[in-house]
């Protein structure tokens, strides 16, 4: 495994880390066993940035980590785990309703995913999404608030514009930004963002590098998708996007061939190659994924393989937004 730091001021982190929010919703059925023996598997690999939300599950996620946590408490040190709050739950649906994002509720959050995640600290703690409503400045001064009495020691912000994050800097330094970015989601950061994460040295940790799984080449039609699979969902997955999507996969997949790799590890690799700033966490819940996309840190692209990959998927030839109406409504503030 190679490291990497989050922003100037921030861990030093595996260049890959994990996602963990498939282990308990979006993808298909949960599998308790299996998630447990891939978080091992990952700290066995040297992954050791884990990421999680309170809003997954409605802190089930958070819960599953905690619990392998708990088994490796004496390992504590060695991971830097990262949750976000931000995106509450409608108490009769269930599913996400209001951003809060406001002084009074932070603390709050915070102590919530502390006790479900069983730790004294969280290690890098992200306002999820923003309320336009609320300054940023005043989420921000309650974060720093969590730093000053330990229970926080590092913040981040996630799919937040680089206006924004100016403005939050300036209250207390950012780690990372947490933002969409793959071969499929170029142009979110490509730009003013990663610009503006540079010069202020905020690191971006890159989720769905994969592009929810298309970029792995195992989604060959809407029917490869569990009923209950939160891709149905998405615009990318709809009957009327996939094919053309499945066609620029084919496209990563002969450079894929011709480099030697999977094109999962390739798109992996390409993402790696961007910058030493950038840190993909790619969510698995399989061990065999797992290995997989670990063998892509040892990845070495040349020039031309990383131009071949991006030809491959020209931006605008991608189908679909990458989410549905209403949750793209709650990016970029």
């Amino acid at each position: 495994m190679k490291y990497r730091k989050l922003g100037a001021e921030g861990p030093e982190v595996s260049a890959i880390g994990l996602g963990c929010m498939g282990m308990s919703i979006a993808y298909g059925v949960p599998d308790e066993e299996e998630s447990q023996h891939t978080l091992d598997g990952a700290l066995e690999a040297g992954i050791t940035l884990l990421d999680t939300a309170d809003a997954y599950g409605q802190g089930s996620n958070e819960e599953l980590v905690g619990r392998w946590l708990r088994r490796h408490a004496h390992e504590r040190d060695r991971v830097v785990v990262a949750t976000k709050f931000g995106l509450r739950h409608d108490a009769a649906t269930g599913r996400v309703g209001d951003v809060d994002t406001s002084a009074d509720y932070v603390p709050l959050a915070c102590r919530a995913s502390l006790r479900r995640l069983g730790v004294e600290h969280i290690d890098l703690y992200y306002a999820h999404r923003r309320d336009p409503a609320t300054p940023i400045e005043e989420t921000v001064g309650a974060m720093s608030q969590l730093v000053e009495a330990g229970l926080v020691r590092h913040i981040g912000l996630s799919e937040v514009s680089p206006a924004t994050l100016r403005k939050a800097h300036a209250v207390h330094p950012v780690s990372a930004i947490q933002v969409e970015y793959s071969l499929f989601t170029r142009g979110v950061v490509e730009g003013e963002l990663l610009d503006t994460c540079r010069e202020l040295g905020i690191a971006v940790v890159a989720y769905s590098p994969l592009g929810r799984g298309m970029l792995t080449g195992a989604v060959s039609s809407r029917g490869d998708l569990a009923p209950q699979d939160n891709r149905r969902r998405w615009p990318r997955f709809a009957d009327e996007n996939i094919q053309r999507n499945l066609a620029l996969v084919q496209a990563v997949r002969d450079v894929a061939e011709r480099i030697g790799c999977s094109p999962a590890q390739a798109a992996l690799a390409w993402l790696l190659a961007q910058g030493e700033d950038i840190v993909p966490i790619p969510g698995t819940k399989r061990r065999r994924y797992l290995r997989e996309n670990v063998a892509a840190v040892a990845l070495a692209l040349t020039d031309a393989d990383r131009e071949l990959l991006r030809q491959a998927v020209p931006e605008d030839a991608v189908a679909g937004e990458r989410y549905p109406e209403s949750a793209l409504e709650r990016l970029g503030h």
